[in-house]
């Protein structure tokens, strides 16, 4: 089957999403695509909802893998993908029906672009509930040195994922398409975004990102600062500023808690349970 774009769907334990997101694809006003749905390991029943598409069309194929993260789905996916661009699917995201139509032209246009993005819009539930937007700028890797700028469903040349040796699978806890944007474009690759609201995010309260940034924001910011230092060292006077700005205002909101009322009162409740543990250690 002659492909134009292969769409990547990694899915752990989000089987219950699954049926909207790819539903989205076949929807696709574009149709010289395939769908890759790669089982990321997961012990729910991706499975059997993935071969019920490929049996309801055969542009869908179905992938199955030992449990390894994100980075390592995506780039098992692409390595038997069939397209000349890739677009990476979230198993709990969704498409606009013209998503693809519309950034490819940009693509096959503009032999300078690598990578093609869009306006997005987050929602909790179903795409009726918009509770953000998102409307990234930019066209260069100094636009995504310090913010992300471009989401992971972005449309991009397969031969720059073969650059750059794909995904990075040892960032297990996040941001890794961020670092992929960056291996990319800093090569002097150029990305393009179109303004106009073509993907949808669906926001949760457990989400690897809400996670990444409660929990690993540091440790994987601090990976990738290192990883990519050449660039961040061109950049040195800039980056000295954007940090230290980050350690003020992080400087600036402790003090402010521990001057707050609530923080002084709960500093009074717990005095007599460090007194009583200071006795008997």
């Amino acid at each position: 089957m002659d492909v134009n774009i292969s769409i990547i769907v990694p899915c752990y334990n989000q089987a219950h999403f699954l049926e909207e997101a790819l539903s989205s694809v076949l929807k696709q006003t574009y149709s010289n695509w395939e769908c890759i749905i790669v089982n990321d390991g997961s012990p729910d029943n991706t499975g059997e909802i993935a071969r019920e598409w490929c049996e309801k069309d055969n542009r869908f194929r179905y992938l199955y893998k030992e449990n390894g993260g994100l980075s390592s789905a995506r780039n098992a996916g692409i390595k038997i993908s069939k397209g000349e661009y890739i677009l990476p699917l979230d198993a709990d995201d969704i498409i606009g029906k013209s998503f693809l139509a519309t950034l490819i032209s940009e693509l096959i246009e503009d032999k300078s672009l690598a990578i093609v993005s869009c306006y997005s819009k987050f929602f909790i539930e179903n795409t009726s509930n918009i509770v953000n937007e998102l409307k990234p700028k930019g066209d260069t890797y100094h636009y995504l040195l310090y913010v992300n700028q471009l989401v992971a469903t972005s449309l991009y040349r397969k031969r720059c994922w073969v650059e750059v040796g794909g995904y990075d699978e040892q960032m297990k806890t996040g941001f890794e398409d961020w670092e992929f944007w960056l291996a990319i474009t800093k090569q002097g690759w150029k990305y393009k975004v179109i303004e106009e609201f073509l993907f949808y995010y669906r926001k949760s309260k457990k989400s690897m990102l809400v996670d990444t940034i409660n929990n690993h924001f540091e440790t994987t910011k601090e990976y990738v600062f290192k990883k990519h230092s050449d660039i961040y060292i061109k950049d040195f006077d800039n980056c000295m500023t954007v940090l230290f700005h980050q350690l003020r205002t992080y400087r600036s909101s402790e003090i402010k808690i521990k001057n707050s009322i609530e923080y002084k009162i709960a500093k009074i409740i717990t005095k007599p349970f460090k007194l009583v543990k200071k006795l008997y250690s």
